[in-house]
């Protein structure tokens, strides 16, 4: 196995992608643990499971644990869950595929190849992305 080159400080997508990574990483856990705190203050202590729990920490939808809990719609389906939603969705996806990126990079030579990795590897970014917004706007 081939070493990948030394990131040098600048402007350029490496290094941003780099930063990106550390920040993505640090930026989920801080989400999960307002999403955990928030379902906590909301009542969650007394109405579920510790499954239930963290699969809400993770993806706050009021379907998830619609079975397991009465009335959750109320007061966990407004626009603050929303937007935890999309930030763990972007950070999450953004996050792993530019690992990916970075994985496939380091057996693909050729300029040619590594940019039609990079294409197709952005376009199924915007597919989950995209798809994703659709799922959590329609739940």
């Amino acid at each position: 196995m081939i070493s990948r080159k030394v990131v040098h400080i600048g402007w350029n997508l490496e290094y941003l992608m780099f930063l990106f990574t550390r920040l993505s990483g640090a930026s989920i856990l801080i989400l999960a643990a307002v999403g955990l705190v928030m379902a906590f203050i909301m009542g969650a202590r007394q109405q579920m499971d510790l499954g239930t729990l963290l699969r809400w920490t993770f993806f706050p939808n009021p379907n998830h644990v619609v079975n397991t809990v009465a009335d959750v719609q109320a007061g966990w389906q407004n626009g603050f869950w929303e937007v935890m939603q999309i930030l763990i969705v972007f950070f999450g996806v953004t996050h792993g595929i530019n690992g990916l990126r970075v994985v496939l990079e380091d057996y693909i030579k050729g300029n040619v190849l590594q940019t039609i990795v990079r294409v197709g590897l952005f376009l199924l970014w915007i597919f989950i992305f995209v798809f994703a917004i659709y799922v959590i706007r329609a739940g």
